[in-house]
Protein backbone atom coordinates (compact mmCIF):
# COMPACT_ATOMS: atom_id res chain seq x y z
CA UNK A 1 0.00 0.00 0.00
CA UNK A 2 0.86 3.36 -0.52
CA UNK A 3 -0.08 6.78 0.60
CA UNK A 4 0.73 9.66 -1.19
CA UNK A 5 3.78 8.30 -1.86
CA UNK A 6 4.86 7.08 1.77
CA UNK A 7 5.00 3.49 1.87
CA UNK A 8 2.66 2.58 4.88
CA UNK A 9 4.05 -0.44 6.49
CA UNK A 10 2.56 -4.21 6.49
CA UNK A 11 1.77 -5.78 9.51
CA UNK A 12 3.22 -9.18 8.39
CA UNK A 13 1.21 -12.41 8.18
CA UNK A 14 1.68 -14.66 11.35
CA UNK A 15 -0.15 -17.04 13.12
CA UNK A 16 -3.68 -16.56 13.21
CA UNK A 17 -5.44 -14.26 15.71
CA UNK A 18 -3.03 -13.74 18.82
CA UNK A 19 -2.79 -10.61 20.82
CA UNK A 20 -0.71 -7.59 20.37
CA UNK A 21 0.23 -5.59 23.76
CA UNK A 22 1.84 -2.00 24.21
CA UNK A 23 2.09 -1.84 28.05
CA UNK A 24 2.88 1.48 29.84
CA UNK A 25 5.97 0.28 30.67
CA UNK A 26 8.58 -0.85 28.14
CA UNK A 27 8.90 -4.75 28.35
CA UNK A 28 12.46 -4.51 26.76
CA UNK A 29 16.11 -6.32 27.24
CA UNK A 30 18.40 -3.86 27.79
CA UNK A 31 21.56 -4.96 25.62
CA UNK A 32 19.41 -6.25 22.99
CA UNK A 33 19.02 -3.73 19.43
CA UNK A 34 15.75 -2.41 18.25
CA UNK A 35 16.66 -4.70 15.49
CA UNK A 36 16.74 -8.05 17.48
CA UNK A 37 14.03 -7.19 19.54
CA UNK A 38 12.23 -6.99 15.94
CA UNK A 39 13.47 -10.55 15.16
CA UNK A 40 12.50 -12.20 18.38
CA UNK A 41 9.16 -11.35 18.88
CA UNK A 42 8.69 -12.09 14.83
CA UNK A 43 9.83 -15.23 15.35
CA UNK A 44 7.87 -15.63 18.32
CA UNK A 45 4.92 -14.53 16.13
CA UNK A 46 5.41 -17.41 13.58
CA UNK A 47 6.52 -15.30 11.04
CA UNK A 48 8.51 -17.09 8.18
CA UNK A 49 12.14 -15.06 8.07
CA UNK A 50 11.51 -13.83 4.48
CA UNK A 51 8.11 -12.35 5.31
CA UNK A 52 9.87 -10.95 8.92
CA UNK A 53 12.84 -8.79 7.36
CA UNK A 54 10.69 -7.09 4.84
CA UNK A 55 7.94 -6.32 7.84
CA UNK A 56 10.58 -5.36 10.42
CA UNK A 57 12.06 -2.91 7.32
CA UNK A 58 8.74 -1.48 6.28
CA UNK A 59 7.46 -1.13 10.15
CA UNK A 60 10.81 0.71 11.56
CA UNK A 61 11.03 2.73 8.25
CA UNK A 62 7.34 4.04 9.17
CA UNK A 63 8.09 4.83 12.20
CA UNK A 64 11.64 6.54 11.77
CA UNK A 65 13.52 3.22 13.52
CA UNK A 66 15.36 2.38 11.02
CA UNK A 67 18.89 4.39 12.34
CA UNK A 68 18.68 2.79 16.13
CA UNK A 69 18.41 -0.46 14.42
CA UNK A 70 22.30 -1.65 16.29
CA UNK A 71 21.40 0.95 19.02
CA UNK A 72 20.92 -1.48 22.82
CA UNK A 73 17.46 -0.32 24.50
CA UNK A 74 19.26 0.55 27.60
CA UNK A 75 20.21 3.71 25.12
CA UNK A 76 17.09 4.76 23.42
CA UNK A 77 15.50 7.63 24.73
CA UNK A 78 12.11 7.40 26.23
CA UNK A 79 10.28 7.77 23.01
CA UNK A 80 12.02 5.70 20.77
CA UNK A 81 11.59 2.99 23.34
CA UNK A 82 7.81 3.67 23.18
CA UNK A 83 7.84 3.38 19.56
CA UNK A 84 9.79 -0.28 19.65
CA UNK A 85 7.36 -1.27 22.36
CA UNK A 86 4.80 -0.56 19.80
CA UNK A 87 6.51 -1.69 16.85
CA UNK A 88 6.54 -5.24 18.46
CA UNK A 89 2.88 -4.45 19.63
CA UNK A 90 1.84 -4.52 15.74
CA UNK A 91 4.29 -7.50 14.37
CA UNK A 92 2.64 -10.80 12.97
CA UNK A 93 -1.02 -9.69 11.66
CA UNK A 94 -2.36 -9.43 15.45
CA UNK A 95 -6.19 -9.81 15.54
CA UNK A 96 -6.69 -7.85 18.84
CA UNK A 97 -3.83 -4.82 20.30
CA UNK A 98 -4.17 -3.28 23.39
CA UNK A 99 -2.21 -0.33 23.33
CA UNK A 100 -1.78 1.50 27.13
CA UNK A 101 -0.76 5.42 26.27
CA UNK A 102 1.52 4.18 23.69
CA UNK A 103 3.09 7.86 22.42
CA UNK A 104 3.81 8.51 26.24
CA UNK A 105 7.09 10.13 26.24
CA UNK A 106 7.04 10.77 22.24
CA UNK A 107 7.88 14.37 20.84
CA UNK A 108 5.53 15.57 17.91
CA UNK A 109 6.43 14.21 14.97
CA UNK A 110 6.96 10.54 16.82
CA UNK A 111 3.13 11.03 17.60
CA UNK A 112 2.29 11.83 14.07
CA UNK A 113 4.27 8.98 12.81
CA UNK A 114 2.62 6.48 15.42
CA UNK A 115 -0.65 7.74 14.63
CA UNK A 116 -0.33 7.23 11.06
CA UNK A 117 0.49 3.76 11.57
CA UNK A 118 -2.50 3.17 14.00
CA UNK A 119 -4.74 4.18 10.89
CA UNK A 120 -3.44 2.24 8.44
CA UNK A 121 -3.12 -0.78 10.72
CA UNK A 122 -6.70 -0.48 11.69
CA UNK A 123 -8.27 -0.53 7.90
CA UNK A 124 -8.95 -3.99 8.23
CA UNK A 125 -12.27 -4.78 9.53
CA UNK A 126 -11.33 -8.25 10.96
CA UNK A 127 -9.00 -5.87 13.68
CA UNK A 128 -9.55 -4.26 16.47
CA UNK A 129 -7.33 -2.44 19.33
CA UNK A 130 -8.73 -0.80 22.66
CA UNK A 131 -6.35 2.47 23.41
CA UNK A 132 -5.82 3.62 26.64
CA UNK A 133 -4.67 8.04 26.30
CA UNK A 134 -4.94 10.96 27.78
CA UNK A 135 -4.43 12.33 24.33
CA UNK A 136 -7.74 13.99 22.43
CA UNK A 137 -5.53 13.85 19.88
CA UNK A 138 -5.22 9.97 20.32
CA UNK A 139 -8.83 9.42 20.73
CA UNK A 140 -10.10 10.80 17.92
CA UNK A 141 -8.94 8.09 16.19
CA UNK A 142 -10.92 5.83 18.11
CA UNK A 143 -14.47 4.56 16.54
CA UNK A 144 -16.26 4.75 20.28
CA UNK A 145 -14.36 6.48 23.40
CA UNK A 146 -14.85 5.22 27.33
CA UNK A 147 -14.21 7.60 30.02
CA UNK A 148 -13.44 6.43 33.56
CA UNK A 149 -13.16 8.41 36.67
CA UNK A 150 -12.34 6.85 39.70
CA UNK A 151 -12.53 4.02 38.39
CA UNK A 152 -15.84 4.16 37.15
CA UNK A 153 -17.26 4.13 33.69
CA UNK A 154 -18.84 7.41 33.37
CA UNK A 155 -19.25 7.13 29.15
CA UNK A 156 -19.40 5.02 26.51
CA UNK A 157 -20.09 6.49 22.98
CA UNK A 158 -19.15 8.34 20.08
CA UNK A 159 -17.13 11.42 20.42
CA UNK A 160 -19.98 13.28 18.69
CA UNK A 161 -22.58 11.88 21.35
CA UNK A 162 -20.03 13.13 24.15
CA UNK A 163 -19.70 16.44 23.14
CA UNK A 164 -23.60 16.61 22.27
CA UNK A 165 -24.41 15.18 25.74
CA UNK A 166 -21.93 17.39 28.03
CA UNK A 167 -20.99 19.70 25.84
CA UNK A 168 -24.52 21.88 25.94
CA UNK A 169 -22.79 25.04 27.87
CA UNK A 170 -20.73 27.64 27.07
CA UNK A 171 -17.06 29.06 28.53
CA UNK A 172 -16.83 32.36 29.69
CA UNK A 173 -12.76 33.54 30.85
CA UNK A 174 -12.76 36.88 32.29
CA UNK A 175 -9.38 38.51 32.91
CA UNK A 176 -9.41 41.16 35.46
CA UNK A 177 -7.20 44.09 35.36
CA UNK A 178 -8.29 44.95 39.15
CA UNK A 179 -8.15 41.60 41.26
CA UNK A 180 -9.48 43.65 44.31
CA UNK A 181 -12.68 43.36 42.50
CA UNK A 182 -13.19 39.77 42.06
CA UNK A 183 -15.60 38.97 45.00
CA UNK A 184 -18.04 41.86 43.11
CA UNK A 185 -17.47 40.81 39.65
CA UNK A 186 -18.52 37.18 40.83
CA UNK A 187 -21.22 38.13 41.94
CA UNK A 188 -22.13 40.31 39.48
CA UNK A 189 -21.73 37.69 37.29
CA UNK A 190 -23.96 35.41 39.03
CA UNK A 191 -26.38 38.48 38.66
CA UNK A 192 -26.53 38.28 34.73
CA UNK A 193 -26.32 34.37 35.01
CA UNK A 194 -28.02 32.86 37.70
CA UNK A 195 -26.89 29.08 36.64
CA UNK A 196 -23.60 30.23 36.37
CA UNK A 197 -20.93 28.26 38.07
CA UNK A 198 -17.51 28.78 38.43
CA UNK A 199 -14.63 26.40 37.53
CA UNK A 200 -11.50 28.35 38.13
CA UNK A 201 -10.31 31.24 40.08
CA UNK A 202 -7.01 32.80 40.00
CA UNK A 203 -5.66 35.82 40.94
CA UNK A 204 -6.75 37.62 37.48
CA UNK A 205 -8.64 34.81 36.33
CA UNK A 206 -12.37 33.93 36.15
CA UNK A 207 -13.75 30.55 34.18
CA UNK A 208 -17.41 29.87 34.33
CA UNK A 209 -19.54 27.41 32.75
CA UNK A 210 -23.07 28.94 31.56
CA UNK A 211 -25.37 27.41 30.70
CA UNK A 212 -27.04 27.52 27.43
CA UNK A 213 -30.48 28.78 28.57
CA UNK A 214 -28.51 31.74 30.36
CA UNK A 215 -26.42 32.41 27.66
CA UNK A 216 -28.71 32.64 24.86
CA UNK A 217 -29.64 34.78 22.83
CA UNK A 218 -26.06 35.52 22.52
CA UNK A 219 -26.87 39.18 21.25
CA UNK A 220 -28.01 39.83 24.93
CA UNK A 221 -25.17 38.18 26.91
CA UNK A 222 -22.53 39.70 24.95
CA UNK A 223 -24.42 43.22 25.74
CA UNK A 224 -24.40 42.34 29.38
CA UNK A 225 -20.76 41.42 29.35
CA UNK A 226 -19.81 44.67 27.25
CA UNK A 227 -21.51 46.74 30.37
CA UNK A 228 -19.44 44.65 32.83
CA UNK A 229 -16.37 45.40 31.25
CA UNK A 230 -17.13 48.99 31.38
CA UNK A 231 -17.87 48.70 35.08
CA UNK A 232 -15.63 46.64 36.39
CA UNK A 233 -12.55 47.30 33.82
CA UNK A 234 -11.88 44.24 33.49
CA UNK A 235 -9.09 43.31 30.93
CA UNK A 236 -10.69 41.15 28.51
CA UNK A 237 -13.10 38.13 28.27
CA UNK A 238 -14.36 35.08 26.04
CA UNK A 239 -17.60 33.70 25.53
CA UNK A 240 -17.87 30.34 23.32
CA UNK A 241 -18.82 26.68 22.98
CA UNK A 242 -16.95 24.38 25.17
CA UNK A 243 -14.42 22.65 23.07
CA UNK A 244 -14.16 18.75 22.83
CA UNK A 245 -10.97 19.59 25.30
CA UNK A 246 -12.78 21.16 28.13
CA UNK A 247 -15.81 18.70 27.59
Amino acid sequence: LRDHDTAVPSLGQGSPGGLGWCPQRDPLWPDLTVLQHLEVFAAVRGMRREDAALTISCIAKALDLLKHFQTPARRLSAGEARKLCFALSILGDPTVMLWDEPSVGMDLKGQRCMWKVIRTSMKSKERGAVLSTQSLEEAAWCDRVAILVSGQLRYIGSLEGLKSKFGTSYHLEIKMTDVGQSDALHAEILNLFPCAARQERTSSLLIYKIPMADALPLSRSFFKLEAAKHNFKFEEYSLSLNTLQQV
